[in-house]
């Protein structure tokens, strides 16, 4: 549980975390690897640890450096079968689908868990793979999967909401050790899969079109070891941001990339923040409430869906009438109860929902749902007045790397009543 005492402005300088979501499916891709694989910026959040586990009885030993870099190597290619009970506690454990089938010639995994945040199908993945020549089935919740050689194909990776990012990332990995040539169309453009082509590229693999729709892979007969730097977390530092938008303040975020977050600076700008953006760092002032907007999350270049709960939460408090939606999971409002129990005022409005602005929340118990729901009652607890108390943070840990310590490094009043767990199975 946090315990915050609100209404502190934000000041000072803080440094962004290596991405929670670029790192697991690189993880997952060093099933594809002949040699060892050493990672850097691995952020440390239960989310990492749960795919460690999974690795582990994958026959991949993980472990953290004293350098603070992750080393992932194979001591054990015969294990296929993916464990149900850590499949089910995040989305991105699937991942491991394409990798296996890559190198193993057969995968059993469970069909995915992970935030309640709306219903994520799979059968992009499975359509991408079968036209790579796997033969898969779903049997009691689990897809099983077995191949020859795959061999390259032209897989249109389009789905009823657009674009899929682990979609792309399964079918992206399988493909790099295919026969011949594969082009994905309709692949996601997200700085995550990106950061999965480049990585996988200095393995030896042979990617061109990465950030564009069109992704065309060149199947080599092996990947070799290597070690990367994984990207900084844009969504940290966006909820970042967003902390010293909703409480106003001076911050300098650091370890950023801000051409991954043009669109998140164009909307806080459009909010009255100043801003002063270098490659690597954002300066933000904020003075005053808020500015009303009409937003809504969308697949990369635009905001991205776990930014749309924190933009809720600062949009409580604007100067008049606000509109959000998302576009990406449409029904992904589960925060919206818990804002309305610190006085927001929100209602839902056709396909998404409508915020008139009140000039202040109020310190209350709260539960927090899933990831992103949880950071959206965080800053809105640091902007009300008198104590909020965040129940089941744990959902917090799985995706931001000390999260309150940074805020309280800003001024916060943030007390955790029960200690982190992250990181705690990577030790060195």
């Amino acid at each position: 549980m946090f315990t915050i005492q609100g209404g502190k402005p934000l000041a000072g300088i803080v440094q962004v975390s290596g991405s929670k979501n670029a790192a697991l499916p690189i993880m997952a891709a060093s099933l594809l690897a002949a040699g060892e694989v050493r990672l850097a910026r691995v952020p440390q959040v239960t989310d990492v640890d749960t795919l460690a586990l999974l690795l582990g009885h994958l026959g991949v030993a993980v472990k953290r450096q004293l350098d603070g870099s992750v080393a992932i190597v194979t001591i054990d290619p015969g294990p296929v079968r993916a464990p149900q009970r850590l499949v089910r506690r995040m989305r991105a454990s699937f991942c491991v689908l394409g990798p296996l089938l890559a190198r193993r010639r057969r995968a059993i995994v469970p069909l995915p868990g992970g935030c309640r945040i709306g219903p994520r199908p799979v059968d992009i993945h499975l359509r991408g793979l079968e036209a790579l020549g796997a033969t898969l089935r779903i049997e009691r919740g689990h897809v099983l999967a077995r191949c020859g050689r795959l061999r390259g194909a032209e897989i249109d990776l389009a789905g009823p909401h657009g674009t899929s990012v682990t979609g792309t990332a399964n079918v992206l990995m399988a493909a790099v050790l295919a026969r011949g040539k594969t082009v994905l169309h309709s692949a996601a453009t997200e700085p995550e899969v990106v950061d999965l082509g480049k990585f996988l590229g200095s393995l030896g693999a042979r990617i061109a079109g990465l950030g564009t729709p069109a992704i065309e892979i060149s199947g080599v007969d092996e990947l070799a070891g290597g070690t990367y730097q994984v990207i900084p977390d844009r969504v940290e530092a966006g909820t970042l941001l967003l902390a010293v938008a909703i409480c106003g303040g001076q911050a300098e975020i650091l370890g950023l990339d801000s051409n991954h977050l043009t669109a998140v600076l164009d909307e806080l700008a459009a909010l009255g923040c100043g801003l002063s953006a270098r490659p690597d760092r954002v300066t933000i002032v904020a003075d005053g409430r808020p500015r009303p907007l009409e937003i809504s999350a969308r697949a990369y270049p635009g905001i991205p869906t776990d930014l749309q709960a924190q933009f809720t939460a600062v949009l409580t408090l604007a100067a008049g009438g606000s509109k959000v939606r998302d576009l990406v999971f449409p029904t992904r409002y589960s925060h919206v109860l818990q804002l309305r129990r610190m006085g927001a005022r929100i209602a839902r409005c056709g396909a998404g929902i409508c915020i008139c602005g009140t000039e202040r929340l109020i310190g209350a118990d709260v539960v927090a749902s899933d990831l992103r729901a949880s950071a959206a009652l965080v800053l809105a607890g640091l902007a009300a007045e008198g104590e909020t108390r965040i129940h089941r943070v744990a959902h917090l840990d799985r995706g931001y790397e000390q999260l309150e310590a940074k805020l309280n490094f800003l001024g916060a009043s943030i007390i955790r009543e029960s200690p982190t767990i992250a990181g705690t199975l990577l030790v060195p």
